[in-house]
């Protein structure tokens, strides 16, 4: 039953950049919300809110937080959700580390994270920080699938005012390479289960002695669930590994290996520790006994490894062999080549869905530790989606750059309910101890996958309930239907779970008569088509599974409109709800540095003015309430007059920032609210607001630009502190008055 008292908003507390912005933009939305008799309200789904909730014990009554991220994912399944969620921090070890000391410092009494538990104790408590770390947030949140597309005025505002894209070169030695088998993709089975088979499932280990490992128990699969089992082989990816550092080095070019550490939180710091231990091979050889002793993982990247390396007895001397190796070695991708922050510093640092598109719109070209772009051999070790990357390279090499003023623009549909696919088996993917069978024993006693195994290597199963596949389908029909153009279910005949997929989506679309208006093809296939669809100004959607959904909604945006911070992403909860994500953060950990050093924030805020239009908007159909339709509308109004008058955020101090940018927002929304014909109340009530923040423009932006260029205390990075953060981002005693 609904909660009479709960707010008709909720408006996460997050990380980095996004939460910073939210003390400037929070206290005006919820001043104009409450003209419109609507609530505001937050729930803190952060990094350090999670650690603190999931740690009370020894805590005092003020500093204990409740489990907001477990009451949020109650309330997705309500008819009464209305949550915009922004950009959340989906945490490496070495980012969940920094986060614990950092609330230790601030006198919270936090265990270490247990690097490797012995004792029970140290495994209860790695067991609760394995439930936070990685993609924690959103499997819990995203209770219905995904609607992603620009919004009209940003796309429109991208196509009048071009960002720069690189050059590409039919002679480019850019390549993307990945395994040709024995990865995730080449091992995969899948079935769907039937009413016989559904019920408690168990996956075990059986090595060839006979003994039993139960690696889980009481996996619950519902009939008609589809469930995959895959897994790669670490000796393959060695191989591999080996074969494209010696191919970087042979061709001149940079190498770069591009994970999802965060989402795929379990196998992918593992693939990426093998990356880590192949590069410096050498070392390890030589010394791998003595870094386990000092408590060396390569998982948490060369970053934390030299931090060990320099406490070790003989650890001069090893950082000398670990330099000459990496002087041996072809030149590394950089996350930041000033500081000389490489590809494998830190398993969270390069991320895929975001690194390779930058590298695509600079013409393939990365940074080198040199702090020149070069040509780079881009690594991605599972075949799964390499393909969207591999054809992404080739056609830009032939065809040249998307020219972001006439290109058309991609729609997505995903599925990604109920912890659909990949993003849903961290409990199920597992680091294989020895060598032998791993099977999936369902309730009924039928064995339904297996695989012969070695130790080491990474096995997972994954699996999508009927529900959200029928809904997924459902929700392509009404987005075709609403746009008249281009479908594409990106799903492969070739591949066994997509395979099974299309068992499922091609009844459905002759049940509803629209099988001519969709075309089902590979990833291969329908990254061509797409991209010379968009390249003639017209317009296509991509309906794709959860992984696809997350690289293709960065791939796109950030060839169209330069980045996908600002794009518009509706999850139609399946119980009635609505859940309004705001865009991608990944360069906020660079915002955040760089207010902290001058006072000048960078984060555009656009896609949280996107998602509380369209939040204004569904709380007004669902509670009736009119008002808020007004106030919705008028978000729209001022977000275009945002784009139109080049208000967004500058890179550079002195440049608008993002407080400058919320100041035009307010001040563009009051206007639209006291021009708007449809409610009296709110004209008369948004007039005198819009007349005082017009006619004190220029002593609010004098207040606002007074801090710049002078380094600001926030009170912490993972965690800061409210009142020192409120006065870094509400600077203008002005604004603040007129606004409440």
């Amino acid at each position: 039953m609904a909660d009479p008292n709960a707010p008709d908003i909720i408006y996460t507390t997050v990380d980095e950049a996004p939460q910073i912005a939210s003390a400037s933009l929070l206290p005006i939305i919820r001043a104009f919300a409450s003209a419109a008799g609507v609530t505001v309200g937050t729930r803190d789904i952060s990094l350090a809110g999670r650690i603190i909730a999931a740690f009370p014990e020894k805590l005092t009554d003020q500093q204990r937080q409740s489990d907001d991220l477990a009451e949020l994912g109650e309330l997705v399944k309500t008819p009464s959700a209305n949550v915009i969620k922004l950009p959340n921090i989906s945490a490496s070890v070495p980012q969940l580390v920094a986060a614990v000391k950092e609330l230790q410092a601030q006198g919270y009494d936090i265990p270490d994270y247990p690097e490797d538990p012995e004792t029970d104790d140290e495994k209860g408590i790695r067991a609760r920080y394995d439930a936070i770390k990685g993609s924690a947030v959103n499997p819990v949140l995203r209770e219905g699938n995904s609607d992603r597309r620009a919004a009209v005025a940003v796309k429109n505002y991208a196509k009048a005012n071009p960002h720069s894209m690189g050059a590409w070169s039919a002679d480019s030695k850019t390549s993307v390479s990945t395994m040709s088998g024995n990865d995730f993709r080449s091992n995969e089975i899948s079935a769907t289960l039937s009413e016989a088979q559904a019920g408690k499932a168990r996956i075990e280990l059986v090595g060839a002695d006979g003994s039993v490992i139960v690696l889980k128990d009481g996996v619950s699969y519902p009939a008609g669930t589809v469930v995959d089992a895959t897994f790669m082989s670490a000796k393959a990816l060695d191989a591999f590994l080996a074969e494209q550092i010696e191919a970087a080095k042979r061709d001149g070019v940079l190498f770069s290996i591009h994970l999802k550490a965060t989402m795929m939180k379990v196998s992918d710091p593992i693939i990426f520790g093998h990356a880590v231990k192949q590069f410096l091979k050498p070392v390890f050889d030589k010394h791998g006994p003595a870094l386990e002793a000092a408590g060396v993982n390569p998982n948490s990247g060369l970053g934390t490894l030299l931090e060990r390396v320099a406490d070790m007895p003989d650890g001069q001397a090893i950082r000398a062999e670990i330099d000459a190796v990496l002087a041996d070695r072809p030149p590394m991708y950089m996350v930041n080549s000033d500081k000389g922050i490489s590809n494998l510093h830190v398993p969270s640092d390069v991320i895929i869905d975001a690194s390779i598109p930058a590298l695509l719109r600079a013409g393939g070209k990365g940074w080198g530790p040199d702090g020149k772009a070069a040509d780079t051999n881009c690594v991605i070790p599972d075949s799964s989606y390499a393909a969207v990357y591999e054809e992404s390279v080739r056609y830009f090499k032939e065809t040249g750059a998307l020219d972001p003023s006439t290109a058309g623009t991609v729609q997505n549909v995903g599925l990604m309910a109920q912890k659909a696919e990949e993003y849903g088996s961290h409990p199920t993917t597992f680091e294989i101890p020895q060598d032998g069978t791993v099977r999936i024993v369902l309730a009924n006693g039928d064995v339904l996958h297996q695989h012969r195994v070695q130790a080491g290597d990474i096995w997972r199963a994954a699996s999508t309930r009927q529900a959200p596949i029928e809904d997924w389908v459902r929700l392509a029909i009404s987005r075709q239907k609403a746009e008249g153009c281009q479908a594409i279910f990106w799903l492969d005949a070739g591949r066994a779970h997509d395979a099974e997929l299309i068992k499922h989506v091609t009844p459905i679309l002759k049940a509803e008569g629209v099988a001519d208006r969709f075309q089902i093809l590979a990833p291969r296939e329908a990254t061509r088509l797409t991209l010379e669809t968009i390249r003639k100004g017209e317009n296509s959607i991509a309906i794709t599974g959860n992984v696809l959904r997350d690289y293709l909604t960065d791939l796109f945006p950030i060839l169209e409109l330069g980045t996908s911070a600002k794009m518009l992403s509706i999850v139609k909860l399946m119980n009635g709800g609505g859940l309004f994500e705001t865009g991608a953060g990944g360069s906020a950990p660079k915002h955040v540095q760089q207010i902290i050093e001058e006072n000048h924030l960078r984060w555009d805020s656009l896609g949280e003015f996107c998602a509380l239009g369209e939040s204004l908007k569904f709380l007004a159909e669902a509670k009736g309430n009119a008002k808020a339709r007004v106030l919705g509308n008028a978000v729209d109004v001022a977000t275009q007059g945002v784009l139109d008058n080049n208000r967004s955020p500058l890179g550079k101090v002195g440049q608008t920032d993002n407080r400058d940018s919320h100041f035009y927002f307010a001040l563009y929304w009051s206007q639209a609210l006291a021009a708007q014909t449809e409610d009296a109340g709110l004209a008369a009530h948004f007039a005198p607001i819009a007349k005082a923040l017009e006619g004190n423009e220029d002593r609010i932006l004098a207040e606002l630009a007074e801090s710049q260029g002078k380094p600001a205390d926030l009170g912490g990075y993972y965690h800061t502190d409210p009142a020192k953060t409120e006065a870094v981002m509400r600077p203008s005693a002005t604004f603040a008055r007129i606004i409440g």
